[in-house]
């Protein structure tokens, strides 16, 4: 069974700031050493950034097709 919408909402960010937090614990040189795409810190911090806005162009491309639709 799927997860609802509000517990998918709460849920996605506490997993990409435990994802921070472990991240930030484990790397020695924590803000340095998150450029490379083969370390764990970069995709930390780039997962908190993507789902947020994957799901606001998602709803906005859903808003879009529905206006359009109806004019």
């Amino acid at each position: 069974m799927f997860l609802s919408l509000p517990t998918l909402t709460v849920l996605i960010p506490l997993v990409s700031l435990a994802g921070l937090l472990y991240s930030a614990s484990v790397e020695e040189n924590f803000p340095q050493g998150c450029t490379s795409t083969s370390s764990l810190c970069f995709y930390s911090l780039l997962l908190p950034i993507t789902i947020p806005l994957s799901v606001f162009f998602h709803l906005w491309t859903w808003m879009g097709i529905k206006l359009f639709r109806h004019n």
